[in-house]
C-alpha cells in the first residue's frame, strides 16, 4: 500500500451537508461502478479500495488538515497567530486557541464535513461491499482493518464532538438522517469494534516488511488502550486496568521497542523499519499518495537554505514559552528536534534574520496573538528533511500516529492511578526519559503529564492530556485565560450539519443546546 492510491465510488460517500445535496443520486453513486457482483472478487481488488479508507484516517495527523489542527489548537504546545505581514490570521482558530468555539466556527467544519464523516462514510461503502463479496471468506483481515479504521475515526469524532450520530450502513436514507448518539454509546460502539477486529488482525511479529503499515492487532491494542485512558472522561467511568491490560499485549507481543533517538521515529529513511511506530500512515507525493506538509506550516522560511529545499516554509504554527519549559533538564536530547534562540546553518555559520538585515535570526517567545513577527514563536521539527523525497513543498515522511513509547507511559499512569505496581510505573516513565539522556525523577501526576507533552509534542495527544489531567481547564497559555468552562473539552456541532440534518442535536454550553 505504500505506493498505492485508489479511492473507488464507495469511498466518497459523505454523511452531514455534502450528502443532502446530493440524496437523489446515492444509488447510483455508489453502486453504478462498484457492487458486490462486479468488484472484490478478490483481496488485492479489497485492497485497492481499503488504501482508500486509510488515507482518509491519515488526515488525522497531517499538518495541513483541519483535523490534526483542532487536535492542537487550544492546547499549550502549538499556536499559529497572525503575522505582521497579514499572514495566517484567521477568527476561527482563534477561537479555539481561546476555548471560545462558537457552532459557525468552520474549521470544525471543515474537521466534520471533509476529514471525519466522509472517512466514516468511505468505511461503511467499502464494509458493506466487502461482506457482500462473494469472496467474504478470503477478506477477514480486510474486513477487520476497515472496522478498525472506523472505529479510529469514531474515536476522534467520539473526542471532538462528544455525542455524535452513530451510522454504520453504507448509503443513509435521506428521508430519515442519522440522529446523534449520546458520547457513551459511541465508546461502545468504538470498543467493540476494536476488540472484534483485533481477532482477525495479524500480529506485528508474524508480519513481514511488506505488510507496513497496515492495523496489526497491537495497534488495535494501542487504540484501545487510548480509549480507557480517556474512558472517565469519555463515559463518567474510569478504565484504568483495562488500559493496563490492553498495554500489557502490546508489550507482551515483543513486537516493539524504543528506538534509540525520538527522531528516529519521523525519518523517511527509516519507514517500515523502526521498532518503535505502531501505526503509520503512508506517504508518497511523487505517486499522489498524500503529502507530509510539517516542514512547509511550521518552519521559519530561512530553512530553505538550512536544509536545502525546493520552497521556503510559511512560518505558521509555532510554540512558546509554556511549551518550551516543559524540558527542564539540559541534556534531554529531545531538544535537539526543538528550533528556539539563535539560528544557525548546518555548519554552525550563524543564519541572517532577513527581516533584520546584518543581525542573527533569533526565535523569541511570542508577544502578539495578531500581529507575530517573523521570528517570534519556537518551532518542532520531528519531520527531518534529511534523506527525505521532495514533491514541491510535500515531503515523503510518513505520518506517525503511535509509538511504543506511548504504550509505556500509558501503562504507567494506568498503574498510578490504580495506585498498584509503582516501582514498575516510575521505572517505566523513566525507560522513555532515560532513552532521551535525562535523568529519572519521582512518579507523580504532574511528573506524568509532563513526561508525555514532553515526548509527545505536536504528536496529537497533547489536547487529551490536558482535559484528562484537568489543565484544559485551568492552565493560562499565550491564548487561553485559564478559566475555561468544563463543557469546552468537547467541541460544538458545526451550525452547518446541523441546518443540514436537524437530526443532530447541539452539545451543552453552545447556542442552539436544548435540553
Amino acid at each position: 500500500m505504500k505506493a498505492t492510491k485508489i479511492i473507488t465510488k464507495a469511498a466518497i460517500l459523505l454523511l452531514g451537508g455534502m450528502m443532502a445535496t446530493s440524496c437523489t443520486d446515492l444509488d447510483e453513486e455508489l453502486y453504478g461502478r462498484l457492487t458486490p457482483d462486479n468488484y472484490y472478487q478478490n483481496e488485492a481488488q479489497a485492497l485497492s479500495s481499503l488504501a482508500g479508507c486509510y488515507e482518509y484516517m491519515a488526515y488525522m495527523s497531517r499538518a495541513g488538515g483541519d483535523s490534526w489542527r483542532i487536535g492542537e489548537y487550544g492546547t499549550d504546545e502549538l499556536f499559529c497567530p497572525g503575522r505582521s505581514n497579514g499572514g495566517w490570521y484567521d477568527e476561527y482558530v482563534n477561537q479555539i486557541m481561546e476555548h471560545k468555539c462558537t457552532p459557525d466556527n468552520d474549521r470544525l467544519n471543515v474537521c466534520w464535513n471533509t476529514y471525519i464523516f466522509p472517512g466514516i462514510g468511505a468505511d461503511n461503502a467499502v464494509l458493506a461491499a466487502m461482506e457482500s463479496s462473494a469472496v467474504k471468506d478470503k477478506l477477514t483481515g480486510p474486513i477487520a482493518e476497515v472496522r478498525a479504521l472506523r472505529a479510529y475515526e469514531y474515536f476522534y469524532a467520539m473526542d471532538y464532538f462528544g455525542n455524535v450520530p452513530l451510522f454504520t450502513d453504507p448509503r443513509p436514507d435521506a428521508n430519515n438522517m442519522p440522529k446523534t448518539t449520546p458520547r457513551a454509546e459511541v465508546f461502545k460502539f468504538i470498543e467493540t469494534e476494536l476488540l472484534a477486529a483485533a481477532e482477525d488482525l495479524p500480529s506485528a511479529k508474524n508480519v513481514d516488511a511488506s505488510y507496513y503499515p497496515r492495523l496489526t492487532k497491537e495497534a488495535a491494542y494501542t487504540l484501545l488502550a487510548s480509549l480507557y485512558l480517556n474512558a472517565e472522561v469519555y463515559t463518567g467511568t474510569p478504565r484504568w486496568a483495562d488500559c493496563e491490560a490492553m498495554c500489557n499485549k502490546v508489550i507482551g507481543s515483543g513486537a516493539f521497542d524504543l528506538e534509540n533517538k525520538v527522531g528516529d521515529c519521523f525519518m523517511s529513511s527509516n519507514e517500515g523499519k523502526t521498532k518503535e511506530v505502531i501505526i503509520a500512515f503512508s506517504v508518497d507525493p511523487t505517486k499522489n499518495v498524500d503529502a507530509n506538509q510539517f516542514i512547509l506550516y511550521a518552519q521559519h522560511a530561512v530553512d530553505q537554505q538550512k536544509y536545502s529545499l525546493p520552497f521556503a516554509p510559511a512560518c505558521g504554527y509555532c510554540f512558546s514559552d509554556e511549551a518550551l519549559s516543559w524540558y527542564d533538564d539540559p541534556n534531554d536530547e529531545r531538544l535537539n528536534y526543538l528550533e528556539y534562540g539563535p539560528q544557525y546553518y548546518l555548519d554552525g555559520t550563524p543564519i541572517e534574520n532577513p527581516d533584520k538585515k546584518g543581525e542573527q535570526l533569533v526565535l523569541t517567545a511570542l508577544k502578539s496573538k495578531t500581529a507575530a513577527e517573523n521570528w517570534e514563536g519556537y518551532r518542532v521539527l520531528k519531520y527531518r528533511p534529511e534523506n527525505a523525497v521532495f514533491s514541491g513543498s510535500n515531503a515523503d515522511n510518513d505520518y506517525i500516529a503511535e509509538r511504543y513509547s506511548n504504550i509505556l507511559l500509558m501503562k504507567a499512569e494506568a498503574l498510578f492511578r490504580q495506585n498498584k505496581d509503582l516501582g514498575e510505573a516510575e521505572q517505566l516513565m523513566n525507560r522513555v526519559r532515560s532513552r532521551s539522556n535525562c535523568s529519572p525523577i519521582e512518579l507523580n501526576l504532574k511528573n506524568l503529564e509532563l513526561e508525555r507533552a514532553r515526548e509527545f509534542i505536536w504528536e496529537n495527544q497533547r489536547r487529551k492530556d490536558m482535559i484528562r489531567f484537568g489543565s484544559f481547564f485551568t492552565k493560562k497559555t499565550f491564548y487561553a485565560d485559564g478559566n475555561s468552562e468544563q463543557w469546552r473539552a468537547i467541541y460544538p456541532i458545526p451550525q452547518k450539519q446541523r441546518n443540514a440534518n436537524p437530526n443532530l442535536k447541539q452539545n451543552f454550553g453552545y447556542e442552539g443546546y436544548e435540553e
